[in-house]
């Protein structure tokens, strides 16, 4: 498999919202060229990076890091730093809460390396102010 990087990464995010979506809307909400999202779109598919258009998700899928996330946010600064979350293609799941934490993230990540990558890329999301991660072990 291929190394992603950001804008691959934000066009995976915005096609797990909307598969559907037109590439030329893709590519202008992600600021670059429909023919660059075209010809990366093209790659990630011919690598097997994107394997389909429609998300199928399994729990028990091995070899994979899971973990959920408490995020505290900066004062009113919670819809960007949601904007800034749904750009993470291994947050799978994200929800508003009450109580000492605000948001609480579903992260699921290939392996322990791009576990410790996404907690980054995270944590340095203006407005993040302090998180608190549990890996998920078993079901049970």
């Amino acid at each position: 498999m291929q190394s992603l990087d950001a804008i691959d990464r934000q066009l995976i995010a915005a096609l797990r919202i909307d598969a559907r979506k037109p590439l030329s809307r893709l590519a202008s909400e992600l600021g670059i060229a429909r023919a660059t999202a075209e010809k990366r779109l093209a790659r990630m598919i011919d690598s097997g990076t994107i394997l389909g258009f429609t998300v199928r998700a399994r729990d028990d899928t091995p070899a994979t890091v899971r973990a959920v996330m408490l995020i505290e946010v900066a004062g009113r600064s919670t819809a960007a730093v949601i904007r800034g979350l749904k750009g993470l293609p291994e947050l799978e799941r994200l929800h508003t809460t009450n109580g000492g934490w605000d948001l609480v993230a579903e992260i699921k990540a290939a392996n322990l390396a791009d576990f410790d990558r996404v907690l980054r890329e995270v944590r340095s999301i203006d407005g993040v102010l302090n998180s608190e991660t549990s890996l998920l072990l078993s079901s049970v």
